[in-house]
Parts: structure tokens; C-alpha cells; sequence
């Protein structure tokens, strides 16, 4: 039933976005949405927390759940990444499961049916990275995952990075949509509060600047926010913010500051550009490193890194 102060012809979806470490699901939905508000990484696992983009068109709104890859793995983080995925799957109306054509997209979705422990409900394929040009089977790797997966309705070969085939995507989730009440009617892009995306773009530009070094041992946490209800003498608008890059490892530290804390001085400069680009204001950002050793295990970080306990977590608690 549509909100009285809402429009009688509103429609809306909530669509889930799933797949393997590195499939493009941040990539696709930065893409749909028309700017940069996922983190993207050439490196696996970038997405740790499920969350919720939307956009809309015309009088739909479409909900996308970007969601960490779904993998295997005994380490509680990984646990917890995979119930995050689980837990953005809950309730939508549709799943997006990405096919990465580059990485045997057969074998990819066995293995994605292997990992998850839900039954997945209404399914479209995307094999993603069209722009490629692989010689894929495209017809017949979907026969085979609609064969495994009876949800699975329909599939398309798209690629955001040169737009192939993302109007007919999109088309189709508006024909999708059904009648009903907008769930963002304020024109928000996020159901996340600048906090959370604070700590992302500081991670994002870790990880480009250390590319190999470390990536995969490193979290940000918040300290202290202050939004912008502040001025300035100048009357710009401001944000001070101080965070902590969590590490494994003594020498890990020594990585994430560099020689002269040249290091966090690049990740500080181009994390700040991005997070006045979200604010709309000024940055102050103060960035520390922590040693916080097997901060991947310890379920007290883990908690304070929004990833909660799933049913395979380990019970043990560490203090920090």
C-alpha cells in the first residue's frame, strides 16, 4: 500500500549484489548509481560490510545491497564477511549473482552455490566484463546455473566499465519493481551515515597506495567524528575526523607510515579529498597507527568494524 504523501504510480525493488571476491559488484553499482560511493580494489575481499546503495528512475526506486565476496574460509573474518553477504540477501526481492567471464563463470556460480548456506530466491546472472571480449558460452553457462539453481529466470552480459547491455539491466529492474511506497524517499544514496564511509575511502586508499604489501591485515576504526554543525571563521562548512589503521604487525606499522610518515601522509591527502567530496566541506583528518595483533580473530574489533557474530563464530573473546 503506497504512503499518502508519496506518488500513486511509486514503485520499488530491493535487489541484492552477489558474487566472488573481485566479480566487479562495486564497480557495477558505483556504475548504476552514478558516482563513486563503493570502494573498488583490484584486490579480493575489498567489501567487508553488506550495505544498501539506491537510485531511482523515473518513479522506481531500486535498492542495491552491495555485499562482501562470498569464499571459504576458517578465519572469523571471513565468517563474518560471508554472514554479512547472507545477511543482504535476507528479504530482497531479487538477486544480482555477477559472473566474472575472465574466471571460469561456470565454475565460479558451483562455487558460489557451494559457500553460501541460504537457498537463493529469484536470481538473474550478470557476466560481467563484456568490454573483454572473452569467448564464453554465455547461453550455455546459464542453462547449466539455471539447471543447479531453479531461481535462476534470466542472465545478461554487461560491462560498467564501457556501459554494454546496462540499459537493458536497468530496464529490467524497473519492469521488475512492483507497486509501493519509496524506502528513501529523503534522497538518500545510502542507508550508511558518513562515519561508515569515512573509515571505507581511508582503506580504499590504503590499499591502492601499499597495493601488496599488507591489504588483507589492515582496518580502519573512527575515533572521534565531528560533522559539520561547526564553521570555521571563513564560514566554510567543516568536518574534523580522527581514525585508526589497525595493523598485524610491529613491522607492519613501520609499512603504513613510511620513512618520515611519508606513507600515511599520501593515504591522509587523497582519503581527505574524497571524504570532502562526500561532505561537501572541509576535512580535518588525523590518522594514527595501531598494532592490534590478529585484529582478524578478535571479535571485539571485529564487532566495533560493524561485521556481526555468525553462527559459525568462535566463542572466544580477546580484549583489545
Amino acid at each position: 500500500m503506497l504512503l499518502e504523501t508519496q506518488h500513486p504510480h511509486n514503485k520499488q525493488l530491493t535487489a541484492a549484489v552477489l558474487g566472488k571476491p573481485n566479480a566487479g559488484k562495486s564497480t557495477l553499482i558505483n556504475h548504476l548509481i552514478g558516482f563513486d560511493l563503493a570502494i573498488v580494489s583490484d584486490k579480493p575481499q575489498t567489501t567487508r560490510n553488506q550495505f544498501q546503495c539506491i537510485f531511482t528512475i523515473d518513479r522506481t526506486e531500486i535498492v542495491l545491497v552491495d555485499t562482501p565476496g562470498i569464499h571459504k574460509s576458517a578465519q572469523e573474518l571471513n565468517k563474518r564477511m560471508n554472514n554479512q553477504a547472507q545477511m543482504g540477501a535476507e528479504g530482497v526481492d531479487l538477486n544480482l549473482v555477477l559472473l566474472d567471464m575472465a574466471d571460469k563463470p561456470e565454475q565460479a556460480f558451483q562455487d558460489l552455490l557451494g559457500s553460501i548456506e541460504w537457498q537463493l530466491g529469484p536470481t538473474w546472472i550478470l557476466f560481467t566484463k563484456a568490454d573483454l571480449n572473452f569467448n564464453v558460452e554465455t547461453k550455455a553457462v546459464f542453462e547449466k546455473c539455471k539447471a543447479w539453481c531453479p531461481n535462476v529466470q534470466k542472465y545478461f552480459v554487461i560491462s560498467a566499465k564501457d556501459g554494454t547491455n546496462i540499459h537493458e539491466l536497468t530496464g529490467a529492474l524497473v519492469d521488475a519493481a512492483i507497486p509501493g511506497p519509496h524506502l528513501f524517499p529523503d534522497g538518500s544514496a545510502s542507508n550508511k551515515n558518513e562515519r561508515f564511509f569515512v573509515t571505507e575511502y581511508i582503506r580504499e586508499q590504503a590499499f591502492r597506495i601499499l597495493k601488496e604489501e599488507l591489504p588483507y591485515e589492515l582496518a580502519v576504526v573512527v575515533d572521534e567524528y565531528k560533522d559539520m554543525k561547526e564553521r570555521e571563521e571563513n564560514g566554510v562548512l567543516s568536518a574534523h575526523v580522527s581514525a585508526s589503521i589497525l595493523v598485524n604487525r610491529p613491522s607492519q606499522r613501520a609499512i603504513v607510515v613510511g620513512r618520515g610518515g611519508s606513507v600515511i601522509k599520501d593515504i591522509g591527502t587523497h582519503a581527505r579529498r574524497k571524504i570532502e567530496a562526500m561532505v561537501g566541506g572541509k576535512v580535518h583528518l588525523n590518522l594514527h597507527v595501531k598494532v592490534s595483533p590478529k585484529w582478524f580473530s578478535n571479535n571485539w574489533v571485529l564487532d566495533e568494524l560493524g561485521l556481526p557474530r555468525s553462527q559459525t563464530s568462535a566463542r572466544v573473546w580477546r580484549s583489545k
